[in-house]
């Protein structure tokens, strides 16, 4: 039992409602209560549906129930917590903007309108009959909502018959221009070995090809946006699709050099912008020895110094 009444309920709550252990917990209840907006002196049947974000959650908790967490919390309640809730149809994902990024600061999250009339009534004579009611048809709520989150997912055609789906936002965009239209122009008869999702890291990746290649890499290495192998050259292109983060700059260049030291292949770093605005705020911090492609500009490729236009550089 906790000192809060409203705890002890949003807990009872999420165990009728069927979440799993790991989400039984006050973390979970106070990002239950965070979303309907019912401080310790609030009663059930006042619940809000407000739009908030992981931090407002985390700052509302503190204000209202003196719980403290953490900054570095803040991937635990959006892994643990928030994406069950997603998960199981009781809370909306960026209800307002569907397509907004994964990794945006601004997602924010919304209870959703069948789990607020439902948990208006906890406490009263209709509990039970609303929560039976709810329960009949909540699969088919959550893969609703898992459907028209979906629609927003972004299409890449990686082979004739083959398509993967990237997480919304600019960044997946500027990936998808660079497998469909950068990899078709330069490097021809491409072999694609991975792609990043901001979603979830691996969004594509053909782990066998890459080790074929004397490269093995694990979960922590940080992998560049998309990988490609072009055959005739026995080149590995490692592509960094830039919206937000920097280029390759020098560091970057060292980090990638390391990953894939025992490349067989010759490696070629690339660097990928939307716009030659975005590239022009990054001019400086570009490292030599490295090529540059602007979706805006499709067939032109920037070369970063050197005797060739494109290829890999043997150490010197």
């Amino acid at each position: 039992m906790s000192e809060h009444k409203n705890i002890d309920d949003a807990l009872s709550i999420l165990a009728q409602l069927g979440l799993p252990r790991a989400q039984q917990n006050e973390r979970s209840a106070l990002c239950l209560l965070a979303l309907l907006n019912i401080a310790p002196d609030k009663k059930w049947k006042q619940a809000k549906n407000l739009l908030i974000g992981i931090t407002p959650i985390m700052d509302w908790a503190r204000e209202h129930y003196g719980k403290n967490y953490a900054p570095n919390t803040r991937e635990t309640v959006r892994r643990q917590t928030m994406h069950q809730f997603v998960s199981a149809g009781i809370a909306l994902y960026n209800p307002d903007d569907p397509a907004r990024p994964v990794n945006s600061p601004k997602a924010i999250y919304q209870i959703s309108p069948e789990a607020l009339a439902l948990l208006k009534t906890y406490g009263a004579r209709a509990w039970k009959a609303n929560l039976a009611a709810y329960l009949a048809t909540n699969k088919t709520l959550a893969a609703r909502y898992a459907k028209d989150r979906d629609t927003h997912r972004i299409p890449v055609k990686i082979a004739p018959r083959k398509t993967i789906q990237l997480s919304p936002g600019k960044h997946s965009a500027l990936i998808k221009a660079i497998i469909e239209d950068f990899a078709p122009r330069f490097v021809p008869g491409y072999v694609l070995i991975y792609v990043g999702d901001t979603g979830k890291k691996w969004g594509y990746f053909a782990e066998a090809d890459l080790t074929r290649l004397g490269v093995t890499v694990d979960a922590h290495g940080k992998m560049p946006d998309v990988v490609l192998y072009y055959p005739e050259r026995d080149w590995l292109l490692l592509v960094e699709s830039v919206t937000s983060h920097g280029p390759v700059d020098g560091k970057r260049h060292e980090e990638l050099a390391q990953l894939f030291a025992n490349s067989s292949a010759g490696l070629v770093y690339v660097t990928a912008f939307p716009n030659r605005a975005l590239m022009a705020r990054h001019v400086p911090e570009i490292a030599w020895e490295t090529e540059v492609w602007v979706a805006d500009a499709p067939s032109h490729l920037i070369h970063f110094n050197g005797s060739r236009f494109l290829g890999p550089y043997a150490d010197a």
